[in-house]
């Protein structure tokens, strides 16, 4: 069984190795324990470890490592897998015999640097619609959920040479909102809600590229929609280049979210239900879901 807490009489600054652990196992049980550092030494918490069995391949033990990036388990005598995976860097992975009776000492794993995405060529990418999907989620007066989407946008990304200073920009038909019945759709293009006829288009343009580690990029960014701008920022997941699609074009991928606030937009949420409408509720789960094509003389027009 995977154990929360260890009891360590640890002298300050002592090595994993020299760790003394008070620890009663169970009876024909033995333990692993694993301390777990990053490239520089310092304790890793929150990483993931799962044991699996080699005979049977079942997990037995799957837990994360403490505050001092510490993880132990309890297990019956065999061999198993251990592996530690977290955001950003590579996964461990290693076998492990285990000795009833027997606590094998506690050893370090130096976790490595993952092998960065190779980001896009600076330049013009196109979004390509068969292939982009920009979702939502929103509660129903605080019950059920919402599932919707935009059928109808377009935009690009314009990559510099410094990736901080690239720019995004998206513009969708607000008329193209669909949750799958259409009283609703109705009114959510209505004036109590996006007002299409007198704001038709929901746009965001991107300021600035700031990378978080790994894959993991925030775009922060202006989102206009009901005629009210707000700053925005997106928690975005870079998923890398691939040459196909349509042909042997260049592509992009990546998954960005946000949450976003009914009534930064005078969307009175409030209001309507004083008035009696049902309506979905005051935040909002957006996705963009995103492919893009690099532009060349010969990019492919997608199709409708």
């Amino acid at each position: 069984m995977a154990l929360a807490l260890l009891r360590r009489r640890r002298p300050k600054g002592a090595s994993a190795e020299a760790a003394g652990l008070s620890l009663p196992l169970p009876p024909g049980a033995g333990a692993v324990g694993r301390e777990v550092v990053d490239p520089m030494g310092s304790p890793m918490a929150a990483a993931d470890v799962t044991v699996t069995a080699l005979d049977t391949h079942r997990v037995v033990a799957r837990g994360t490592t403490d505050p001092y990036g510490f993880f132990l388990a309890a297990l019956p005598p065999g061999q198993y897998s251990l592996l530690i995976v977290t955001e950003g860097l590579q996964p461990h992975r290693e076998t492990v015999g285990i000795v009833a009776g027997t606590a094998a000492p506690t050893e370090r794993v130096w976790l490595q640097p993952a092998q960065a995405l190779e980001l896009p060529a600076p330049g013009t990418w196109l979004f390509d619609p068969p292939h982009t999907a920009i979702r939502f989620i929103a509660k129903h007066v605080g019950m059920a959920h919402v599932h919707g989407r935009f059928e109808r946008f377009d935009g690009g990304i314009q990559i510099a040479q410094d990736m901080t200073q690239s720019r995004v920009h998206v513009r969708i038909d607000a008329s193209s909102i669909t949750t799958g019945n259409n009283t609703r759709d109705n009114h959510l293009r209505s004036a109590d809600f996006l007002h299409v006829e007198r704001f038709p288009y929901i746009d965001f343009a991107s300021t600035r590229f700031a990378y978080r580690g790994g894959s993991k990029w925030t775009l922060q960014g202006s989102l206009t929609m009901h005629g009210v701008s707000r700053s925005v920022s997106l928690d975005t997941t870079y998923l890398g280049t691939v040459n196909g699609g349509y042909g042997e074009e260049l592509r992009c991928a990546a998954l960005a979210k946000a949450e976003l606030h009914r009534e930064d937009y005078t969307l009175n949420w409030r209001s309507m239900l004083a008035r009696g409408i049902a309506v979905v509720g005051p935040t909002i789960q957006l996705e963009l879901d995103v492919q893009a094509m690099y532009r060349t003389h010969d990019t492919p027009t997608p199709p409708e």
